[in-house]
């Protein structure tokens, strides 16, 4: 015992309008986290600060703790003593992706403690983090690091990296209030009209050739006719921004099930969401970030 082991994993947006449940993006916007093992299984010890802090659970049910646990089980690991301390930067129930990370974080974790002779293993990472956290373009995003298509194929996970063209960046737009993503889930309808689902499918399909080659694309590409409108009610200043924003041209969306709001576009695309008031909204402008990383000592 006695070794210590770091994991650094990135923020990322599900989505991107149009690509509903199957599009995600990462950006440098990461937590940190570190684990110490001791020789005690029984011992767990677990330290947050930054996001999160005095409000998520300091025992087993912490997510980080929780799917170390499901690694360890499905690589064949002992447990051992844990000592665990998060640097949380990502926030919570924002949509950005942060239970994905936390979930990206303990699996990475339990591989270093089963097989910290191998390199990660990303496609199973990708198909255990995605069956846990139930979406494959936020975990996979977690993951691999830049912009991800990905779905399940029963037991697996399909995943094609993309590569963003030069010109694009991104923003983040993040409230100071939070939405749970199952109460975000909870009001999507059943079935849509059949000419929402049209214009769903063919900005779907234009999606990442605009993100790869086609960046005058991106705009209509990002419309979305599936989810936003209908979460709409829970989230109202999103909403409005969310409004404000592509009625000036802004490719924006909300990020994942909200209420951040994302954009990704060109220099003059963006600049044109400064003509916009974003009153209780933090806005970041991070690079398109690197996946998962993990660091075995002793």
């Amino acid at each position: 015992m006695g070794r210590r082991l770091s994991v650094r994993v990135p923020a990322t947006t599900a989505n991107v309008g149009s690509g509903f449940d199957c599009l995600g993006i990462a950006f440098a916007l990461h937590d940190e986290l570190e684990l110490e093992l001791t020789e005690d299984p029984t011992e767990l010890s677990i330290t947050v600060d930054g996001e999160g802090e005095g409000n998520v659970p300091l025992d087993e049910r912490h997510l980080v703790i929780q799917s170390l646990l499901t690694g360890l089980e499905a690589w064949g690991g002992r447990r051992p003593g844990l000592r665990l301390t998060c640097h949380n930067r990502i926030p919570h129930s924002r949509g950005l992706g942060s239970s994905a990370a936390a979930i990206v974080a303990g699996l990475a974790f339990a591989w270093g403690i089963s097989r910290g002779e191998e390199p990660l293993d990303l496609p199973e990472l990708t198909r255990i983090s995605s069956r846990i956290e139930g979406h494959p373009d936020n975990a996979g995003a977690a993951v691999w690091g830049g912009a991800i298509l990905a779905w399940f194929a029963d037991d697996d996970v399909r995943l094609v990296n993309l590569d963003l063209h030069d010109s694009l960046g991104v923003r983040v737009w993040v409230p100071d209030f939070e939405v749970g993503t199952a109460g975000a889930r909870s009001v999507l309808p059943a079935s849509v009209p059949r000419a929402d689902a049209v214009t769903q499918a063919i900005a779907a399909a234009a999606l990442p050739l605009a993100l790869e080659r086609r960046p005058d694309l991106i705009f209509a590409a990002t419309e979305d006719r599936l989810h936003q409108q209908y979460r709409a009610e829970l989230m109202p200043q999103s909403w409005d921004l969310l409004r404000s924003l592509r009625a000036v041209g802004v490719p924006a969306a909300i990020s994942g099930a909200g209420p951040a709001i994302f954009a990704v576009g060109s220099v003059e695309e963006l600049a044109a969401a400064d003509a916009c008031r974003a009153d209780g909204f933090r806005r970041l402008e991070p690079a398109v970030g690197t996946g998962v990383e993990l660091r075995v000592e002793g």
